[in-house]
């Protein structure tokens, strides 16, 4: 029999689809995220694998529309509190950091505006540019800059946004019990929730723990605690350039 935790998470399920089916597609987000949640928590890795993919089509939605705007804003200044919110791509760059861009996203979330919100670093030596996404882990990549810095194109802001995700992926160590793996993508979800394989990485995964713990008593949810991940060694790359340079 289910427990009413899941009997509620089954509901707020239903609630997402029919949010999807009126293409009220922060509704959808909102309710599919609590559900996914309740989920974890209840152990049910099958449900969760289940709400995944709602979860998604909701979030792709708005992404879609932030990247059909064409636009790439760039932020470098303080972010007023009454700031204007448009459905474009933000690009937040020194000396706002990272923490500034998570705020942009929650903010953009609330309003219900359909934006994407990335943040680069200084270049480093080498000329790659640091792109990072802060919530309960930091997530961070070197990449190759635009053409143009301070014209950076769509599609330039897409494959940034693409290779933050993958390398968010790359970061999860096989080896860890499904449980964990499962956990650590939901960490890095809630750093950078705008990446499509993540999503289906996080469904792939929960199938796999659903299988692994059919029977038994899942883990509990692992205790977040702030980190980084995905990121090279900063000393490293200075050693790296230095020799570069010679």
């Amino acid at each position: 029999m289910a427990s009413a935790k899941t009997s509620s998470v089954q509901t707020l399920m239903t609630k997402a689809q029919q949010a999807l089916s009126r293409n009220h597609w922060f509704e959808a987000e909102r309710l599919a995220a609590k559900a996914l949640d309740m989920a974890r928590g209840e152990g049910d890795f099958h449900l969760m694998a289940r709400i995944v993919l709602p979860l998604l089509e909701a979030r792709r939605q708005r992404m879609q529309i932030a990247l059909d705007s064409k636009k790439v804003v760039i932020l470098e200044s303080p972010l007023p509190a009454d700031m204007e919110l448009k459905p474009v791509c933000y690009l937040v760059q020194p000396p706002l950091v990272g923490a500034d861009a998570r705020r942009l996203r929650l903010l953009s979330l609330e309003r219900e505006v359909p934006a994407l919100v990335l943040c680069r670093e200084p270049r480093t030596q080498i000329g790659l540019c640091p792109i990072v996404a802060i919530g309960q882990v930091t997530i961070r990549a070197r990449i190759d800059p635009p053409k143009n810095w301070d014209k950076p194109t769509p599609s330039w802001f897409a494959e940034a946004c693409e290779q933050l995700g993958d390398a968010a992926i790359e970061s999860i160590d096989p080896t860890a019990e499904p449980a964990r793996q499962v956990d650590a993508l939901l960490e890095r979800l809630d750093a950078f929730p705008d990446h499509e394989k993540l999503h289906q990485a996080l469904e792939e995964t929960c199938q796999v723990a659903a299988k692994a713990y059919a029977g038994t008593t899942a883990p509990p949810r692992a205790a977040s605690r702030s980190r980084t991940v995905a990121a090279v060694d900063d000393t490293a790359d200075d050693a790296t350039d230095d020799a570069v340079d010679e």
